[in-house]
């Protein structure tokens, strides 16, 4: 669980630079907050269209998400 960890965690910090709320984020893209939650714990394994989604309201490629994870 460690990569989904880490690629919740760089979701989550890109969501905070931008100051999006969590629930605003989520309802944007047509998600659930708790969901979006769960994504940023590192609970949840992330659907290819879900993080394209998710890119796309930050900002950034699918790619940059992963830049970082080791």
């Amino acid at each position: 669980m460690i990569f989904l960890d880490a690629l919740g965690k760089r979701i989550r910090e890109l969501r905070n630079d931008r100051g999006i709320a969590q629930e605003d984020f989520a309802h944007a893209r047509g998600l659930n907050r708790s969901y979006m939650g769960s994504v940023e714990r590192g609970e949840r394994n992330v659907s290819a269209i879900n993080l394209k989604k998710m890119a796309d309201a930050l900002g950034v490629s699918v790619n940059s998400l992963f830049n970082q994870i080791k």
